[in-house]
């Protein structure tokens, strides 16, 4: 990818190299994450996390880090790197001279004269890591022992020193086999080459710290158990391949299959080819079930919010791919029921779904079949926000959703602090009954077009025209020049969010079209930064500029004042509606800072977040299924405005 640049005299610099982030994930829902350097400063990095079904499918990490030594003349160089403390040690880093991403994360030292050089590679459909080391230089053989730091835990957990963890072994084909405990799968440690022995010292290592971990004010340190050693030699120009896999591999093949995968890895020379790349590995086909992963490394797979918000992008805009599209949505509506149809705390999601398939028919879906498919569910959905019907949200006799549980943030801003919500925002929430209405007009329309309910058309178009004539008076504010973020008993609440865009750019909107660009101007000029839509206006009191700091105050801006990229596809879909294909050098200029930030964080990948303000730094999930899509569905608007203005 010779479009990132990184800064090689940086690369010994801990303050630059710990916040940029190696991402490796494949289809079966594993993943290898840390930093360039490879030391650890959270607790879900490591070099294999697997997804387990015997623990309910969450991810465990097994193998927490390899230190590499070499051992040359008699003089010993040790190029791994831990936090203790405040104490980096051993400091591999300062070997370190060069890193890249293309095709796969590699990191090459320099000690005097010997060049040393590492490559990850996690195999795409395998929970197996394949490290391949590569002695480029020596003025000697040199000596090179590798020490594996085990974990065998959930990754949202921390592990410390026990008498219950298994700390012996089993020999196997060129290596040894660990499972520290009873329940797990074992861990099996390889090597290419059978002079490679493994020699066993089991101890633990106290008080491994995870920077970022205690940054944030969460509990950061842990335990690693060291179960002894793998050691060979290497002289200049050999190579060996290291496998870490729940099964014992063949080692014969072990540099052939590196090679294999190496070869096959897609080529990446543009940004719409690593969007495509990675549309690719959010859908987790575990077991031969396809559902869409929110985020690396530590989001869960099959949310039904995070899903259908990036359901179309990552399929039908990033490759047409129309079967994954419905294989994807079929999972997801088999594992929703409850929320879908009776109680649920995301009460704007199920509405989503009319978007979803509004989308597959744009792309050019039949639509007599997708309403024979789906029309059933979609009016299942409807019908279940009728009074009596859900606890969390109901219609009320205006038509509009009216959605409150004390103590509970029903929407997609839903962060909390000691168990109390920042956002509530209980009442009538301007997103949730824009979505209630465009959900409507489109189970109407499909409905009075190709289904057989006379009764459903009858009685829903009546509602439809009630929520339309009760939409814009509960919610448009003169003075203010837009939307109502919410109103409660008390009234409009007028924080300027990014919420109202949802009434804007839903296929059928129930804000009258003269209202449209006002409502644009207010959000352009409060909410839009060069990395996403801010989440609140910095005129607000309650704006946070930076989401830094403790749990408390991450958490007070996370909805408070940091963008969300994910947005950027309802804001440009308005922009290119009200100004048609001129737009899009806009268009191009919101993501172009997205695209720039590819060599921090996640390293060439789409973070969650960003900073209110400049220099708006990337934080969240370093790698998101929901900007990802977004990006993809705008590439997708350019292109299409592009054909428009050219015919």
């Amino acid at each position: 990818m010779a479009f990132l640049k990184f800064n090689k005299a940086e690369l010994v610099n801990l303050s630059y190299s710990l916040k940029r982030e190696i991402i490796c994930v494949n289809k079966t829902g594993a993943y290898c994450n840390t930093s360039i350097v490879t030391c650890n400063t959270r607790r879900y990095h490591g070099l294999l996390s697997v997804t387990l079904d015997r623990f309910g499918g969450d991810k465990y990490l097994l193998l927490s880090a390899i230190d590499e030594t070499l051992v040359v003349d008699g003089k010993q160089f040790n190029l791994g790197i831990h936090c203790y403390g405040d104490i980096y040690e051993p400091r591999g880093h300062k070997y370190v001279v060069d890193f890249g991403a293309d095709p796969i994360p590699s990191i090459t030292y320099k000690v005097g004269d010997i060049v040393f050089r590492k490559s990850l590679m996690l195999l795409p459909d395998k929970d197996q890591l394949l490290i391949r080391y590569e002695l480029l230089e020596s003025p000697a053989e040199a000596t090179v022992r590798l020490r594996p730091f085990l974990a065998f835990r959930n990754i949202h957990a921390l592990t410390k020193c026990n008498d219950v963890a298994d700390t012996g072994y089993k020999e196997v084909s060129n290596g040894a086999s660990f499972r520290m405990y009873g329940n797990f799968p074992d861990l099996v440690l390889q090597c290419s080459d059978p002079k490679f022995s493994y020699n066993h010292e089991p101890g633990w290592y106290y008080g491994i710290t995870y920077s970022d971990e205690f940054r944030r004010g969460f509990d950061c340190k842990e335990d690693l158990f060291v179960p002894g050693h793998f050691e060979g030699r290497m002289k200049a120009g050999d190579s060996l391949v290291v496998s870490a896999s729940l099964h014992e591999e063949a080692t014969a093949g072990l540099k052939r299959v590196f090679s294999s995968a190496l070869a096959k890895a897609p080529t990446i020379t543009n940004y719409r080819d690593l969007l495509s790349r990675w549309a690719n590995l959010f859908i987790c086909n575990h077991n031969g079930r396809k559902r869409i992963t929110a985020g690396f490394s530590w989001m869960y797979t099959g949310l039904l919010r995070e899903t259908l918000i990036s359901l179309p992008g990552l399929t039908l805009h990033a490759n047409g791919d129309a079967k994954t599209f419905e294989e994807v949505l079929d999972n997801l509506i088999a594992d929703e029921q409850e929320r879908l149809y009776r109680r649920t705390t995301q009460v704007e999601a199920p509405l989503m779904l009319a978007t979803v398939l509004q989308a597959y028919i744009k792309f050019g879906a039949d639509p007599k079949k997708v309403w024979a498919k789906y029309g059933v569910i979609m009016r299942g959905v409807l019908e279940s926000y009728l009074p009596g019907r859900r606890r969390e949200v109901a219609m009320h006799p205006n038509g509009l959703l009216w959605a409150q549980m004390d103590h509970v943030a029903l929407t997609w801003m839903n962060a909390y602090i000691n168990g109390e919500p920042v956002t509530e925002r209980a009442g009538y929430q301007v997103e949730t009954n824009a979505l209630w209405y465009n959900a409507i007009c489109f189970a109407v329309e499909m409905e009075d077009r190709y289904g057989t309910g006379e009764t459903f058309v009858r009685e829903w178009s009546g509602i439809r025209d009630l929520v339309k004539a009760s939409f814009q008076p509960t919610f448009w504010n003169a003075a203010r020049g837009c939307l109502a973020d919410y109103v409660d008993n008390s009234g409009q609440n007028t924080d300027i969010r990014p919420n109202q865009l949802i009434a804007i750019c839903v296929d059928n909107s129930p804000v009258d079209d003269e209202l449209h660009p006002a409502i644009f101007k207010v959000i352009s000029a409060e909410l839009e930064t060069s990395r996403g839509i801010r989440t609140l206006s910095p005129r607000d009191p309650k704006y946070r500029n930076v989401y830094e700091g403790s749990q408390i105050d991450r958490d007070l801006a996370y909805h408070q004042g940091s963008t969300r990229p994910f947005l950027l596809m309802y804001y440009i879909k308005v922009g290119f509606r009200l100004h048609g294909p001129s737009y899009a050098k806009k268009a191009e200029w919101l993501c172009e800072g997205l695209y720039e930030d590819l060599s921090k964080h996640g390293v060439v990948a789409f973070s969650e977040l960003y900073d209110g303000d400049p220099p708006q730094e990337p934080h969240g999930a370093i790698a998101s299924a929901l900007s990802t899509a977004a990006l993809l569905t705008v590439e997708n608007m350019i292109e299409q405005n592009r054909e428009e203005e050219g015919k």
